[in-house]
């Protein structure tokens, strides 16, 4: 409910508060890095640029901040044209992997040089300095240098310097690339509570999945310097549009074949394998068409209790212990690394390698996708 709620927050302020306009970027004139770039950003947005190295999302980020310039297209900022507006002016916040504060100043130099910078009055910044403290929950860390502070410490002070001015807009690049696990989920709750309480619009640049599977209100999926998708988190994971993008968020077993029936929201692929199995026709439009056969690992299901859609044996290859889980690696219709998900209860005692198991899913969850 809060988050749709949030959604319908932002989606009624500027709808285009930052707006990329068929912005193409090559820094050799020759090869494009970002290719057509259009993509909207509304007011109070909380919008993650995901994908692998290489695919344009963190130059994306430096031509939004300045330190690039397009070489096709324009970019705006609160319906201004902004290419022509030196970073330092856009009024930007900025959060770096390396956390980049000045080691020669205080927690409360670093966080007031942004506020003198501007000429705000000593006395307005001070008021400033302890707000954005609190936000970060280091009030009393004033008077210590970034040197005697822990990674996590630092990162939440760079944090803080970001949103100290007040900024319309906050950037991150990998900002808790350098953190432990544990302090790096720490750290993603975190900013997304900030997010939530202050409502300053966020762009976040990382190539972690899960970090934007569980902080963004959308989230743009770049490959090859083109968004591939650009949807919700759960849109995203549930109704990948592409084999990318399938491949690269979350876990997913694929199947190659060919089409060779279509009715409706059903349509039979034949394997390499020989086996028909029936899929959702997503991209699929046509009998003959190649196409890879996307399905979530947790989809499928061992001796389902109830008919599926498809059903089929195969062998356990592997038995992986998860703690919540198991993780079981099968033989499946031509498939040796078919990855089945399985929660541990007392009567999964039976599960050992070379077992063969009953496995069925439904082909809503079986996506007809283009091939690899």
């Amino acid at each position: 409910y809060f988050h749709k709620c949030l959604i319908i927050n932002f989606m009624s302020k500027n709808p285009e508060f930052v707006k990329f306009d068929k912005v193409d970027k090559s820094y050799d004139g020759k090869v494009l890095v970002v290719k057509d770039l259009q993509l909207d950003i509304a007011e109070g947005e909380f919008i993650t640029m995901l994908g692998p190295s290489g695919s344009g999302k963190t130059t994306c980020l430096m031509m939004l901040a300045g330190f690039e310039t397009p070489t096709n297209g324009q970019i705006y900022l609160d319906n201004k044209v902004i290419s022509d507006i030196p970073p330092h002016k856009r009024g930007i916040g900025m959060v770096f992997q390396n956390y980049a504060l000045f080691p020669h100043m205080t927690v409360y130099e670093n966080l007031a040089f942004p506020l003198r910078v501007r000429k705000i009055p000593k006395d307005e910044a001070d008021k400033k300095v302890d707000k954005a403290l609190s936000m970060v929950s280091l009030q009393g860390f004033e008077a210590r240098m970034p040197m005697q502070l822990s990674g996590g410490q630092q990162q939440r002070v760079a944090v803080a310097r970001s949103l100290v001015f007040d900024p319309q807009l906050v950037l991150m690049d990998e900002p808790l690339g350098a953190l432990d696990k544990n302090l790096r989920e720490s750290m993603q709750y975190e900013i997304k509570h900030i997010h939530e309480s202050i409502g300053v619009t966020v762009v976040y640049v990382t190539h972690d999945q899960t970090e934007a599977l569980t902080m963004s209100n959308r989230i743009a999926v770049f490959n090859d310097g083109k968004v591939q998708q650009l949807s919700s988190p759960d849109e995203l994971y549930e109704r990948p549009v592409n084999s990318f993008v399938a491949e690269f968020i979350g876990e997913n077993n694929t199947f190659a074949g060919e089409v060779t029936d279509i009715s409706g929201d059903k349509c039979k692929v034949k394997l390499n394998s020989g086996t028909e199995i029936l899929a959702n026709p997503i991209v699929a439009k046509s009998k003959g068409e190649k196409t890879t056969v996307s399905l979530r690992p947790e989809r499928a299901l061992i001796d389902p209790e109830t008919k599926m859609d498809n059903n089929h044996k195969g062998m356990i290859e592997e038995v992986i212990y998860h703690g919540d889980h198991t993780r079981l690696r099968v033989d499946l219709l031509g498939n040796k690394d078919f990855i089945l998900k399985v929660p541990n209860s007392s009567n999964r005692m039976d599960i050992k390698e070379g077992r063969e198991i009953n496995i069925g899913w439904n082909s809503i969850d079986c996506r007809a996708l283009d091939p690899k």
